[in-house]
């Protein structure tokens, strides 16, 4: 890497392109240009103290750069292989993000899970029996005995339809709680509620009826819903 090819890195990588660090800086873009592809050698004193200020470094920087620091990693990365060529690399992104205070979030891990059927947030489903799907997951997977699917928007917005949850083997549940229940031999995911009024189902979408928890009705609960 010569001085006019660290040159056009870093002003891309401060500002994207050298036009638009040319009308930051108040240098005209053909000037920018010439300099990068004639050598800084021969430019002009003053476009080069405007173009260090606007990047942030020294002339002397940017004369001495062949007997500089970032020169001679450069030297000594072009001669490693692929694989410690992206070590360097990773580490000095690393480097570059904690001085700049970035904050770089995992890119989503795509992973498999094992979901058994559907469970309704509005008129009722039957949960399979036998082998569950492979089914396709984006994101953090967590601890969980079964998952399974929503159907419908009863319980929106916290469940959407057809999002896959994941479910806690328990067979009780405490108030509060989200809840894989089979009421009256369908299943259900429903917020558990208990008060004075008595036990109930819950839907978080007000258009679907609380679901009475007495004598009328029959109720398992399969487990609860984790995040």
């Amino acid at each position: 890497m010569n001085r006019e090819m660290y040159l056009k890195e870093l002003i891309e990588s401060k500002y994207g392109t050298v036009r638009n660090f040319s009308e930051q800086i108040g240098v005209p873009y053909t000037t920018i240009r010439s300099i990068i592809e004639r050598g800084v050698l021969n430019a002009k004193m003053q476009n080069i103290i405007n173009i260090c200020v606007g990047l942030g470094i020294t002339p002397e920087q940017l004369y001495d750069f062949e007997d500089s620091i970032v020169a001679n990693i450069s030297k000594i990365a072009a001669r490693l292989n692929a694989d410690r060529q992206q070590v360097v690399y990773n580490f000095t992104k690393q480097q570059y993000n904690e001085q700049n205070n970035v904050i770089e979030f995992p890119t989503p891990t795509r992973t498999q899970v094992s979901v058994y059927g559907a469970v309704s947030a509005g008129t009722g489903e039957y949960l399979l029996d036998g082998t569950p799907e492979l089914v396709d997951y984006d994101g953090a997977v967590p601890e969980h005995d079964f998952a399974v699917v929503v159907n419908g928007d009863s319980m929106e917005p916290t469940f959407e339809d057809k999002q896959i949850i994941f479910v806690k083997k328990n067979n009780e549940a405490r108030n509060g709680q989200f809840v894989i229940a089979d009421y009256d031999h369908q299943a259900f995911v429903k917020k558990f509620m208990r008060d004075e009024h008595g036990a109930r189902l819950v839907s978080l979408n007000k258009k679907y009826p609380d679901m009475l928890i007495d004598e009328d009705h029959e109720l398992s609960i399969f487990g609860v819903v984790v995040f």
